[in-house]
């Protein structure tokens, strides 16, 4: 085990995920707790292999961004080059616009360019615990209110309203305590996050510009330098992540699988 930094972020050696023993399934989740995000090398393994990792941990989900006849529906393929400039350059959880988000994200490089396109990733339970107390207090029985159009309407090309039919709007407690960890948590973020529920538009405005810049502190960061067949697998209740869009036109081929999750909540005890 090596970690990235003191804050979050360790690669796992010597392991095949294509060869899983419980014990190994055990080891990779212990380390997952403790170090938010865990990487690994020279993983030349099927999309069978990678889903059949993933699920190791939970139940799978379907993103409605994946193409409809797909062999597995459970791998979403994120892919940009020459005519299509990486979109992903922003702090964020994945699929937080969910009732229940995701446990955890597993993603797998196929092509890289030579140069660019790190991943980096900010460990949310310190962010929470920098914050000032008088913010702490501020936003401990905040819920705010996600929305899957914020992002995903012009990518799909589709009206909010048509989105909202399947998925609508709804609300998670700003700070939300990890079911395993039971950390508090900063859980709104600039993709999907809309405002803050009763709160004034300026005030949502200003103390939602706040929480998302905790993640922007290097000190509560690691970055991701990738390598064909390396997989990252991170924690969604407990980080963000910021894939940088700085290879533009080189191509950059990922394929992720995410896992299920629980409806968040925070305990304030």
């Amino acid at each position: 085990m090596e970690p990235l930094t003191p804050a979050i972020g360790a690669q796992i050696l010597d392991v095949d995920l294509g060869q899983l023993s419980p014990e190994l399934v055990s080891d990779i989740r212990a380390a997952l707790l403790r170090y938010k995000v865990i990487f690994f090398r020279n993983q030349n393994i099927t999309s069978e292999q990678h889903i059949g990792f993933a699920r190791s941990f939970g139940e799978l989900e379907i993103h409605p961004a994946t193409p409809k006849g797909q062999p597995n529906p459970e791998v979403l393929r994120i892919e940009h080059g020459p005519n299509s400039r990486g979109a992903e350059n922003f702090w964020h959880s994945d699929v937080t616009w969910r009732m229940k988000p995701s446990l955890g994200s597993v993603l797998r490089a196929h092509e890289i360019p030579s140069v660019g396109g790190d991943t980096l990733f900010a460990n949310m339970a310190l962010a929470y615990n920098r914050l000032p107390e008088v913010t702490k207090e501020k936003i401990q029985d905040c819920v705010a209110v996600h929305d899957i159009a914020r992002v995903f309407a012009s990518r799909l090309n589709k009206k909010p309203e048509e989105l909202h039919e399947l998925y609508p709007p709804v609300e998670h407690p700003v700070v939300r305590t990890h079911p395993e960890t039971k950390e508090p948590v900063v859980y709104v973020n600039g993709a999907f996050t809309s405002h803050i529920k009763g709160m004034e538009t300026e005030e949502s405005r200003r103390l939602l510009d706040t929480l998302y810049k905790s993640a922007w502190d290097p000190e509560v960061q690691c970055r991701f330098q990738w390598q064909a067949d390396s997989i990252a697998f991170w924690d969604n209740r407990a980080c963000q992540h910021f894939a940088v869009s700085d290879y533009f036109p080189a191509v950059r081929a990922m394929e992720r699988v995410t896992i299920a999750g629980d409806k968040p909540y925070f305990d304030s005890r």
